[in-house]
């Protein structure tokens, strides 16, 4: 018997890869002759470099400082593939979780001042490494700055009235007047894969600051403030601001597209980058997951992106998740698994998610 592991990370409780080792150790210890195959997944956000890592032979975590979104160093890094033959030169991973992301802020959250500079710089130490191409996660934001903090440290220059460079942040939107794009740095030769969860706009009522903004901190006034910013941003970039996914990350994705990369659903890109419908081939079953299985879930999650894959090959899939709400779709698993309900309260199955995750691998190897 083979089972293959593709959970998504169980959001600020336990990641991806970690997850899937707390469902093998669990089914181990009914059934320890199956064959396991770790596929964690990802969508974009946290837990994007560490699918690449479990899933690639041979990736290489490379060191880099950053300028993180609250304005003090830190220590991250991205992600360098092999060389295959359309990209020679490896392929970089970066994530702007773990270098811009909103948890590395924890309860302090800066709604004008957070930025995405250290995305930003994490890309150009990729490309000074000479990568022959990109994958860039940009799930987790933390900011509402269009992606002008990532810009800026691709080469690109905002400014005000009388030419000063205006403050990094949702903050700087107000006084913007110019972007000079001359010595932005050029997209290595095969080109950047965005990876999104979302396909929001970058304005208006489903934009980056009226449906995101209030996560990260923006009050109603400072929602119209900021999406009043980012509409003078969109005057000055080369993208379209219907674009879905324009609106990620608090209009990275809209930064992005105007550097000339393609914007992709995160959860169908990152199971076709791992082997995950190689994987599936062989397998007699598939276990997915994620923290909150909801109503929303459908909505390009990866768990549904994992179930869909199943399905195409014939495979039956089981869900586990951190809590199933009333309103979630299951009918398409042959098994759901609340931690929630294993643990007996949220509060329990958060303390110490391995442990029901454990709980959970063993209980789907009972059958």
């Amino acid at each position: 018997m083979t089972v293959v592991l593709a959970p998504d990370s169980f959001k600020g409780s336990i990641a991806a890869a970690a997850a899937a080792a707390a469902l093998a150790e669990g089914w181990r210890s009914v059934d320890p002759d199956t064959a396991i195959v770790p596929r964690p997944m990802a969508d974009g956000g946290e837990g994007t470099l560490d699918a690449f890592a479990a899933a690639i032979p041979d990736a290489t975590r490379v060191p880099v400082t950053v300028t993180g979104p609250h304005g003090r160093p830190l220590a991250a890094s991205w992600l360098l593939l092999p060389p295959t033959d359309d990209a020679p030169r490896g392929t970089a991973v970066v994530e702007l979780a773990s270098t811009s992301g909103i948890e590395l802020l924890g309860s302090a959250l800066l709604p004008l001042d957070a930025h995405s500079l250290g995305f930003g710089q994490a890309i150009a130490a990729a490309l000074d490494h000479g990568v022959s191409r990109l994958v860039l996660g940009i799930g987790s934001s933390a900011s509402t700055d269009g992606g002008m903090g990532v810009l800026t440290a691709l080469g690109a220059r905002f400014t005000d009235a009388a030419g000063q460079a205006i403050p990094l942040g949702a903050r700087g939107l107000d006084a913007l007047v110019a972007a000079d794009l001359t010595a932005l740095r050029a997209l290595p030769g095969g080109g950047a894969l965005v990876l999104s969860d979302v396909t929001n706009p970058l304005l208006g009522a489903f934009g980056a600051a009226a449906v995101f903004g209030p996560q990260k901190g923006l009050g109603q006034s400072a929602v119209i403030r900021a999406d009043a910013g980012l509409r003078r941003l969109a005057e000055l970039l080369p993208a379209d601001t219907d674009t879905p996914g324009a609106g990620a990350a608090g209009g990275v994705g809209f930064a992005l597209r105007a550097w000339g990369a393609r914007l992709v659903p995160g959860a169908a890109e990152v199971a076709g980058l791992i082997g995950l419908p190689e994987a599936l081939a062989a397998a007699s079953v598939v276990v997915t997951g994620e923290g909150s299985f909801d109503g929303q879930s459908a909505a390009g999650k990866a768990p549904t992106h994992v179930g869909a894959l199943a399905a195409a090959a014939g495979v039956p899939v089981a869900l586990v998740a951190g809590r199933i709400t009333a309103d979630a779709d299951t009918s398409a698993f042959a098994h759901a698994v609340s931690l929630t309900e294993l643990a007996g309260s949220a509060d329990a199955a958060l303390a110490d998610p391995a442990r029901w995750l454990r709980a959970a691998g063993a209980a789907l190897a009972r059958g």
